[in-house]
């Protein structure tokens, strides 16, 4: 092969290179399995590897609600901010201020919903969410999360990637490299998806980045084929997928060999692993498997690609080994526009549809005894304003993006249970005790996860790159931990 013919090689994408060879994307996903035959598991990539410190969690589940739950009608009480509900917001607060959407002087808007105190730790929440409510000994709700970006997809791309722009690896990306997986059948990172559409964010969020690709999450599906195109094409049997892919193998080796490409050794990765997930896949996806009365805990139902579905696959999935398994479920923008996504009718549509399932997923790694070293993170990627957004007159009850706070709450994984950490102004607008940022946060989980935040880093560009960015801004927050 000439330079000019191996640079027009390197040049081509990934899907031309497989319409080239024949083979489609569920092709490559069978291929990595026969690498854990043909290598020895101990040199896949996704072998399992020691953390760098002393650690409780092992693995890591991740519900994010796409779109920015309104902790102020969830998690975050406000008897002032409903006492002065449809005042005219005090100059104090927005002079100055930029909003999304929200013009002039907008008006106050308290909660529609009733809140109440629950636990020992008194915790407040809604009645919208009574069965995350039960949880209330069992969660570290963390009511001072800030973050610089205020637009979803720049906010999920911060939150999961260290940069508001697409191009760095993931959290799961980071987790995966920095622990490899328990279970070499399985992918080390999976993601699932609910609420008919991809986040704001989009696949950057399961991105790899600057990583070697094996390590990039791989999207499942929960109602049909889990992966799609994975299946042998006609006239082909599990026989002859064998001998496509040894010799296929063969010609990676030797290029591997000529140009040191460490590309060239995740694909052979890649294939081997989809070809032992043909047989792995299916069994773990199949939640009718599973006992009814674990079922009817999730409101699970087989065939539906359902939120509840997908907790109940990621319990199955962490079960076998699975390093990181992140939820996004879309549809919790509620500016207020329309009754599909305002305060009275789409929130509660939104919390019925994650609630129950949410609570079973804590439950049932707790009677697992997985819990202690399950890590669970349930929040969305920016807060709500405590102000009516009214866009173009509106009638309909909507908040509008805010970055200065909001709520998210972890459970497990070392995290410290029944804790409420840090609160925000009678207005729910600031912060006025224990501001966490999304880099304090992705240096706690990390941290949890055993691998120093500081130290963990990818060479790259001539920076050694971290999930935390360059700087060491971000801090581990200690009274989190249990």
């Amino acid at each position: 092969m000439t330079n000019f013919d191996f640079a027009h090689g390197r040049a081509l994408t990934r899907r031309q290179f497989l319409q080239r060879a024949g083979f489609s994307i569920g092709s490559m996903a069978l291929g990595g399995l026969m690498a854990r035959d043909a290598f020895g598991a101990t040199k896949s990539p996704l072998a399992v590897k020691h953390p760098m410190m002393p650690t409780r969690a092992k693995r890591i589940i991740y519900l994010h609600m796409s779109g920015a739950p309104p902790s102020l009608d969830l998690f975050d009480y406000k008897p002032k901010l409903n006492e002065l509900n449809m005042q005219p917001c005090p100059e104090s607060l927005i002079a100055g201020q930029k909003f999304a959407f929200i013009k002039g002087t907008p008006k106050l808007l308290g909660s529609p919903h009733k809140f109440a105190q629950h636990g020992k730790s008194g915790g407040w929440f809604s009645n919208l969410v009574p069965n995350m409510a039960g949880l209330a000994d069992e969660i570290c709700m963390v009511k001072s999360m800030w973050t610089d970006q205020f637009n979803h997809s720049p906010a999920e791309l911060f939150l999961f990637t260290g940069a508001q722009r697409a191009g760095n690896a993931s959290m799961g990306s980071w987790v995966t490299y920095g622990l490899g997986s328990e279970n070499q059948d399985l992918p080390g990172f999976v993601v699932l998806l609910s609420g008919g559409t991809d986040p704001t964010g989009g696949k950057s969020l399961w991105g790899s980045g600057f990583l070697p690709s094996v390590y990039q999450g791989v999207q499942c599906r929960t109602s049909g084929a889990p992966i799609l195109y994975s299946e042998n094409p006609a006239g082909m049997d599990r026989e002859s997928r064998r001998r496509s892919l040894d010799k296929l193998r063969e010609l990676n080796e030797v290029e591997a060999k000529l140009y040191g490409d460490p590309e060239t050794l995740t694909r052979i990765e890649q294939y081997e692993l989809a070809y032992r997930m043909q047989v792995t896949v299916p069994d773990v996806f199949d939640i009718s498997k599973e006992p009814e009365s674990i079922r009817a805990m999730y409101g699970a139902k087989p065939g539906e690609g359902s939120f509840a579905n997908n907790c109940l696959l990621a319990r199955r999935l962490v079960e076998k080994g699975v390093r990181f398994v992140q939820l996004f479920d879309w549809g919790w923008d509620m500016h207020g526009t329309a009754a599909s996504n305002d305060l009275v009718t789409g929130l509660p549509m939104k919390c019925k549809e994650v609630d129950q399932a949410s609570a079973a997923l804590i439950a049932d790694l707790k009677q697992r005894g997985m819990l202690e070293d399950t890590l669970v993170v349930w929040g969305g990627e920016f807060g709500r304003t405590p102000m009516n957004e009214a866009r173009n007159g509106s009638t309909f009850l909507g908040r509008d993006h805010h970055p200065k706070c909001f709520t998210l709450w972890m459970a497990g994984g070392g995290v410290k249970p029944g804790v409420v950490h840090g609160a925000t102004d009678e207005f729910g607008y600031n912060i006025v005790q224990d501001k966490v940022t999304v880099r304090d946060f992705q240096a706690t989980v990390l941290h949890l996860m055993g691998l120093d935040p500081y130290r963990f880093s990818y060479p790259y560009l001539g920076l050694n790159q971290r999930l935390i960015g360059p700087t060491d801004e971000g801090q581990v927050v200690k009274a989190l931990l249990a």
